[in-house]
C-alpha cells in the first residue's frame, strides 16, 4: 500500500500519516478560522459560507440537468455544510458526507498487483452467488478489473453491464476485454444520477468501493431499482468504517447501518452481510417480487 511504502497514491482513498507540513497547514487552517470569527473578518466567513452553499446548489443543478429533470424534492435529499472533511465534497445524505470521485487518472491503482491480496476479489466473485445466464451490472466498473471475473462466471449465455461516467475508463475497459478475449461485457457510459441500464433486466448489481463517491445516491439507487428484475440483488462493497486498521479515510468507508439505511431508502430490504473479506463487508440486498 502508499502507506507502507510512502508512494502517492493518485486517488486519495489510502490514509496517510500525518506529515510536519501536514500539522502546520491545518494549524495554519485553525488559525484562519479563528481570525475571522468577529467583525468584518465574520462577515467574509459568512459571504464564503454562503458562496460554497451557492456552488453545491448550482452543482445540483447541474447535475439535475444531466439527468433530464431537476426539482426541490432532489435537492431536499441533501444537507450541505461548508465545514467538512477535505476528502469529502461536503454534501450528505442521510448523515453521510459523499466522498470525492476517483478520476481516471489513477486506473493504475484499480489493477495494483497487492489488490489481489487486500481485497480478495476472486473469492468475492464466489461469495456472489452467481449462475451461468444472469445479467449482472458492474456499477462503477472502471478498467474492468471485477467485470472481466464476472463475465466469466456468468458464462456461457450471460452478460455483465459494465457501467461508468468516465469514458476514459471505459476505453481502458475495452482495450483489456479485447485482450483477454472477454465478449460478453457490454460498457455503458452512465450519467451521475442514472447508470442508464434497460429496466427489469438486471439479476445482480454490483458496486465494489464505489457507492460512496455516487453524488446523487437517491436518485442513482431509485434508477438501479428500476433496473433489477423482481427479486433482483444489490451488492454494496464497501471497506469497513467498523474497522479502523482498515488503512481507508473515512470518507471512502461505509459502516454496515448506512449501508441498510440508504438500502431502505431505496425501497431494497436487507437480506445479509458477508463479512469474509480482509477489510470490505459485502452487504445484500434485494428488490422485492
Amino acid at each position: 500500500l502508499a502507506q507502507r511504502s510512502g508512494c502517492a497514491n493518485p486517488n486519495g482513498k489510502i490514509t496517510m500519516p500525518a506529515t510536519s507540513s501536514t500539522a502546520s497547514k491545518k494549524s495554519g487552517s485553525r488559525r484562519l478560522l479563528a481570525k475571522v470569527s468577529t467583525g468584518a473578518s465574520s462577515r467574509w466567513l459568512q459571504s464564503w459560507r454562503v458562496s460554497v452553499l451557492v456552488r453545491a446548489f448550482l452543482a445540483l443543478f447541474i447535475a439535475g440537468a444531466e439527468g433530464g429533470s431537476f426539482s426541490a424534492e432532489q435537492a431536499s435529499h441533501y444537507e450541505f455544510r461548508a465545514n467538512h472533511d477535505p476528502n469529502g465534497i461536503g454534501k450528505f445524505y442521510l448523515g453521510r458526507e459523499i466522498a470525492h470521485v476517483m478520476g481516471h487518472e489513477g486506473s493504475d491503482w484499480l489493477e495494483r498487483p497487492e489488490r489481489v491480496e487486500e481485497e480478495k476479489p476472486d473469492k468475492l466473485i464466489e461469495l456472489l452467488g452467481l449462475k451461468p445466464g444472469q445479467a449482472v451490472a458492474d456499477i462503477g466498473a472502471g478498467t474492468g478489473y471485477i467485470s472481466s471475473r464476472l463475465a466469466k462466471k456468468v458464462s456461457p449465455g450471460g452478460k455483465v453491464y459494465a457501467v461508468d461516467i468516465q469514458q476514459e475508463m471505459l476505453d481502458q475497459l475495452a482495450v483489456k476485454m479485447k485482450a483477454s478475449g472477454i465478449t460478453n461485457v457490454l460498457p455503458i457510459l452512465g450519467a451521475i444520477a442514472d447508470p442508464k441500464l434497460p429496466p427489469n433486466s438486471i439479476d445482480l448489481v454490483v458496486m465494489v468501493d464505489v457507492y460512496h463517491e455516487f453524488s446523487e445516491p437517491y436518485d442513482m439507487m431509485q434508477n438501479i431499482v428500476r433496473a433489477l428484475k423482481p427479486g433482483g440483488r444489490v451488492a454494496f462493497v464497501e471497506y469497513r468504517a467498523e474497522d479502523p486498521a482498515v488503512p481507508i479515510k473515512r470518507v471512502h468507508k461505509m459502516s454496515e447501518a448506512q449501508v441498510k439505511k440508504e438500502a431502505a431508502a431505496a425501497g431494497l430490504p436487507w437480506e445479509k452481510t458477508i463479512e469474509d473479506l480482509p477489510r470490505q463487508h459485502v452487504i445484500i440486498v434485494r428488490k422485492e417480487k
